[in-house]
């Protein structure tokens, strides 16, 4: 980048400096925006654990994409804006409390709560791409452009998310999905808009560093939820014995490996090929807007999963609980082969081994009481991390050794 372009963005009311030391940093204005998330992320799971059903699992899904969606576009837009401007700053506070509400209507979104809920998320995502057009139109005119057509975008999908608060049940989960649908492809058509045309992967020049930790963020976010759970689930029980804090070890260890497997093998690498990428845009595309979705779905199942089996440790394990012990893992794993095939272009063995497995414990289902499926699954995972760490410090070794 240019010079003067440098001396452009720096001299802008609302965008960052590039190419300076604060490009990637993440502003105390982001981490404050993320506290609305933490509430939101504990309504989705509490929802969740209610009304665990086949059912239940597609509207927590589809909850889950679109908050993923306001957080994520949040998340690139504040790539190029900068919050530490009063403009931006105040724009992060109207999101969050908007955030705030759309929180509230999480429980009955699909109930009382749909206009609410629809109302509050068609403001942020509209609005937030509105206003980041409307600033860059004079110091960045082609990313203007770019947020035009995310505008057009998400007006098109406020008609199916409007128009789905004002039926029920199917029509509304229908009519949803068909907008969170439009949302996702989006991107892949590069926003195309009659008139307006196409944007193209070159067209978004991000700083890795900052998505990379925003990202990043957001997984502690979810880990700090399976933590709550825990921690709220043992403090409500009558006895604090032997047994339960040794469930209470496991479960706390579950978190620590998935705080492993991500942040010790793939989240840095991820923010160095984006800074050294002709096309940031495109790996921070996959690495981060799509491929963290599983990993965000796993982390959260894997919080009701430690719900069931602290609350009900002994007895038969029903389909729900199965599903949840072993299904958090499988998800999350599968959210960190996407995620680190994406950014070394290649799948790690351990975590195909580590799924593969987790599946076979499932003919045990039958055999086994509830605490010691979930003492299975975090063996299970804990191995995954392990192999994972041994075969890459090999590695790294031998090409140390070679060079």
């Amino acid at each position: 980048m240019t010079a003067t372009t440098d001396d452009r963005f720096a001299t802008s009311a609302c965008l960052r400096a590039r190419g300076t030391a604060k490009e990637g940093k993440v502003a105390f204005a982001e981490l404050f925006f993320d506290l609305i998330f933490v509430l939101t992320i504990i309504q989705l799971s509490h929802s969740l654990a209610a009304h665990y059903s086949p059912l239940g699992l597609v509207e927590a899904a589809l909850l889950m994409l679109a908050i993923w969606w306001v957080w994520i576009y949040t998340t690139w837009a504040t790539n190029w804006l900068d919050p530490e401007k009063s403009p931006v700053r105040i724009l992060l506070f109207v999101l969050m409390f908007l955030g705030l509400m759309l929180s509230i209507a999480i429980p009955t979104a699909f109930g009382a709560g749909g206009l609410l809920f629809a109302l509050t998320y068609v403001a942020m995502q509209t609005g937030r791409s509105a206003f980041t057009a409307y600033v860059m139109r004079r110091d960045w005119p082609e990313n203007s452009l770019n947020f035009t057509r995310i505008t057009v975008w998400t007006l098109f999908s406020a008609v199916f998310w409007i128009g789905g608060a004002f039926v029920e049940h199917e029509a509304r989960l229908a009519l949803w999905t068909i907008a969170l649908g439009l949302e996702y492809a989006s991107p892949a058509l590069g926003f195309a808009v009659p008139g307006l045309g196409r944007s193209t992967v070159s067209d978004w020049q991000v700083s890795g560093e900052h998505m990379a930790e925003r990202c990043a963020l957001f997984v502690i976010i979810c880990l700090g939820e399976t933590i709550l759970v825990t921690g709220r689930t043992v403090a409500g029980m009558e006895l604090l014995d032997g047994f339960t804090i040794f469930m209470l070890m496991t479960a706390f260890l579950s978190t620590a490996t998935m705080w492993w497997i991500y942040f010790r093998f793939g989240h840095g690498e991820a923010a160095h090929l984006i800074e050294h990428s002709a096309t940031p845009g495109r790996i921070a595309r996959m690495a981060f807007t799509y491929a963290h979705i599983p990993i965000v779905a796993g982390i959260i199942l894997s919080a009701v999963a430690e719900e069931f089996a602290l609350a009900h440790p002994h007895g038969h394990v029903d389909a729900k609980t199965a599903s949840a012990i072993l299904g958090g893992p499988i998800v999350f794993l599968l959210g960190n082969i996407w995620f680190k095939a994406a950014i070394r272009g290649r799948s790690p063995l351990s975590h195909i081994v580590g799924i593969a497995a987790l599946l076979a414990l499932s003919v045990l289902v039958p055999f086994v009481e509830p605490y010691q499926l979930f003492m299975a699954a975090a063996a299970m995972l804990f191995g995954v991390a392990l192999w994972e760490f041994v075969s890459l410090k090999s590695t790294r070794a031998d090409a140390v050794a070679k060079a």
